[in-house]
């Protein structure tokens, strides 16, 4: 018996050290063997994990830093059909997946049998899954609509005592555009898979990208990283920053003026574009309709929302044409403003048709300066077809930059048609007529009449730095050709004033601004429907830039196809015009030179006004409260403190603005502001800047500075009211403040928005000294257009 028990002890031991010796043998095979390092290399899957760094999208600001599009929190929704169900099964009191399938419904207008079938979602095994995204509605939601479905979860846990009650949210990054629809054709926006679609962010989505990095470390079982394993990180690299040449508040109001147009014309489109005649610096640039890139997919049946007719479209420029005209004959000594001319009606040959003044039978005989005035097309004929010649006015033309593109860095520029071969079309042409023209064209080229005669290359991005080395690139102005001498320059400048200045026959009289020299010219052309002109369809225009002395702002305003009778540059686009050139001077600090005549008012009140606004805001973001109160004080502005803060955050207005003495100045001590001040005297810029500070809707109306206020809530956001008025004006703009109230509930948030126009449409007989003239041939002969 106990030999027995030993001889199976021994085969028992000798079997599992035979074993033992087998594995190690197994273990040296592996490890050391041939298939060693491949093995190493499995083994190493599951102890190693990566983690992507993303990156930051670089951001996309105007030229004084204001951000227009950069990277902010996103959330996508996900429930899990599985935890849900389970909680539905366990206590079918709470009726809790109709209360989820209600309030989803509810906040993100998603139908409700998709929601259910979501939640219902089941394996090809018949098991719920574990979690599934609601989409798209729920996908990258912004911040505030996350937080009203997250404050659901919450009242759910309560319900329930679950802290999980089948309902998540991933935080992700999403692009965000703080203006809305402002800017959005030349911006373009980034889709929620993260792909640049148009614009400037696809065209420069190589800079703004960067690139994406990663992490890879060694874990235990449960997944926390070894403290003593192998670490490998890859950085990532954020994109890089871009700088506009748009200023966001001359965007602002150009945005502003142009929607008002669009709602009160209902044109086809409406364009308007503004630049700094020297630099050809693109100060803003609006295409209606327009889309808000935040909501892309809202616009997917309006693709007309997506074109930027500034470099996208081609039209008849009409007399706006007739600049470059004028120019051309003034650089060849062939103008002369007082020599005389018969008006009405010219021939070009006997086969040809006669062209004709848009009021068909003229001025009789009158001087050029008056010709040019009045918009006469037989003048224009006689300059620039029989005085130029047609060889030199097609050189004119292409000097001017109509015969190529203009190389602005934004995408889908097109080319107009300049190319022109029978003589009734050079004299056409000569007023604006047979040729087409991108609107950018026209930008650049009469502010080559502008400044001095230079042709400048119009260009939007100013710069592109890299975040991290502080590394830049500059786009510096470029310099085409010289066109004009500055002499010519000058001198045209003079002229195209009078047809502003002189409110008789001036066709740019309704462009008049008090205290300003502006130079201008209207324009109007038939649209050509089936090869010939309509009778009833008008492209209308104005172009023209300010202070002609030394001219800071180029402004062109296009209207296609208003739907109005008569339409013409002058009673349509000339107080579109008139407004946002008033706004943009004021904000570039120009003030208006009032001669004695303009500045009466009550009693002196008007001369305490204009020397008010000479005094300039000292910079005292820094200082401490008492200093920058006391700074302040020295150049007689009173100031107001908001937060309780010991020191000078931010100040509105800004530093260097030229604002009314009587103006507060706020001082800003905190992050963020809960108290409403009282705006009153404030600039619209300014006020703008106190509604994004405070987080408030901004409704306006009038023009000028701020004369009443009223707040409230719309939808849970702080609503402010502003009525604008300009001096001496203050009683009107507060009786229409007062009807606006009443009839949405005072200060309930709901009430309209949008500044006064300057001037309503004109009589038939004024849009008729702006329009074309049929000749009766079926083909017309273009007016003040």
């Amino acid at each position: 018996m106990t030999k027995r028990i030993k001889l199976r002890t021994l085969l028992l031991g000798g079997f599992i050290t035979l074993l033992f010796v087998g594995l190690v043998f197994r273990i040296y095979w592996v490890t050391v063997g041939p298939k060693g390092e491949f093995w190493l290399n499995q083994a190493k899957q599951t102890w190693i994990t990566s983690k992507p760094l993303p990156q930051e999208r670089g951001t996309i600001s105007d030229r004084n830093g204001v951000v227009l599009a950069a990277d902010a929190a996103a959330y996508t929704l996900a429930v899990s059909p599985k935890v849900l169900n389970e909680l539905e099964e366990s206590h079918p009191s709470w009726r809790l997946i109709d209360q989820i399938v209600s309030k989803f419904h509810l906040v993100l207008d998603k139908d409700e049998s998709e929601i259910r079938a979501a939640i219902g979602a089941k394996k090809e095994d018949g098991t719920y899954y574990d979690q599934r995204e609601i989409r798209p509605e729920g996908w990258k939601m912004d911040k505030a609509v996350a937080d009203r479905l997250m404050a659901f979860r919450e009242e759910m846990r309560k319900l329930t005592g679950q802290n999980d009650v089948g309902i998540y949210f991933n935080e992700e990054k999403k692009r965000y555009y703080p203006g809305g629809a402002l800017a959005s054709q030349i911006l373009g926006y980034e889709n929620k898979d993260g792909e640049a679609i148009m614009g400037l962010e696809k065209t420069l989505d190589e800079q703004l990208r960067g690139e994406a990095g990663h992490i890879t470390y060694e874990k235990d079982g449960i997944r926390t990283q070894l403290a003593d394993g192998v670490v490998d990180v890859k950085q990532a690299v954020d994109g890089k920053d871009v700088t506009l040449t748009l200023d966001r508040d001359i965007q602002f109001y150009m945005e502003e003026a142009l929607e008002e147009a669009y709602k009160k014309y209902n044109p086809v489109s409406i364009t308007a574009i503004a630049a700094d005649p020297k630099t050809m610096d693109i100060l803003g640039m609006v295409s209606l309709p327009d889309f808000d890139p935040n909501n892309y997919w809202d616009y997917s049946n309006n693709l007309a929302a997506f074109k930027n007719n500034a470099v996208q479209s081609v039209y008849e420029p009409g007399s706006t044409f007739k600049i470059m005209t004028l120019a051309a004959a003034v650089q060849e000594g062939k103008f002369n403003p007082n020599a005389t001319y018969k008006s009405g009606s010219i021939s070009i040959s006997k086969k040809d048709k006669p062209i004709h003044d848009h009021n068909y039978s003229g001025w009789g005989t009158i001087t050029y300066l008056e010709g040019l005035k009045r918009s006469s097309n037989v003048a224009f004929v006689k300059l620039g077809y029989e005085m130029l010649g047609k060889e030199k006015f097609a050189q004119y033309i292409n000097d001017f930059g109509f015969g190529a593109k203009t190389g602005i860095d934004l995408p889908g520029e097109v080319l107009g048609q300049t190319k022109i071969t029978w003589n009734r079309d050079y004299a056409s042409a000569t007023f604006g007529q047979f040729v087409t023209v991108t609107p950018i064209q026209q930008v650049a080229a009469v502010a080559a009449v502008a400044n001095g005669g230079k042709l400048m290359q119009p260009h939007i991005v100013k710069s592109i730095a890299d975040p991290k080395t502080g590394e830049k690139t500059v786009t510096e102005p470029k310099m085409i050709r010289q066109v004009i001498s500055e002499s010519t320059s000058k001198q045209v400048g003079e002229y195209l004033e009078q047809v502003v200045s002189d409110t008789e026959i001036g066709t740019g009289r309704n462009a008049y601004i008090p205290g300003y020299k502006i130079a201008g010219k209207t324009g109007t052309a038939q649209v050509v429907v089936n090869g010939k002109y309509a009778e009833d369809k008008y492209v209308v225009s104005f172009i023209g830039y300010a202070p002609v002395e030394d001219p800071k702002i180029v402004l062109y305003v296009l209207v296609d196809q208003p739907d109005i009778p008569l339409a013409g540059g002058s009673s349509v686009a000339a107080p579109i015009f008139k407004q946002i050139m008033e706004q943009a001077l004021r904000h570039l600090g120009i003030q208006p030179d009032l001669d004695e005549e303009e500045t009466k008012g009550k009693e002196g009140e008007d001369e305490e006004v204009v020397a008010e606004v000479t005094k300039a805001v000292p910079d005292v973001t820094g200082m401490t409260v008492a200093q920058a109160v006391s700074e302040l004080a020295n150049v007689s502005f009173n100031t107001e403190t908001l937060g309780k803060g010991e020191k000078v955050l931010q100040q509105l207005p800004k530093a260097n603005s030229v604002i009314p003495s009587s103006q507060r100045v706020y001082l800003v001590t905190e992050k963020s502001v809960n108290s409403v001040p009282s705006l009153k005297g404030m600039s619209l810029r300014d006020s703008l800047e106190m509604c994004t500070l405070l987080g408030a809707k901004c409704l306006t109306s009038g023009e000028g500075y701020v004369v009443a206020q009223t707040s409230g809530k719309a939808n849970g956001q702080l609503v402010l009211t502003l009525a604008f008025a300009a001096p001496g004006q203050e009683e009107a703009a507060l009786r229409e403040l007062a009807a606006k109230n009443q009839e949405s509930g005072a200060g309930d948030g709901d009430s309209g928005s949008g500044s006064e126009s300057d001037s309503d449409s004109e009589a038939a007989s004024d849009a008729g000294g702006d329009s074309e003239a049929s000749d009766g041939s079926g083909e017309s002969s273009s007016g003040d257009g």
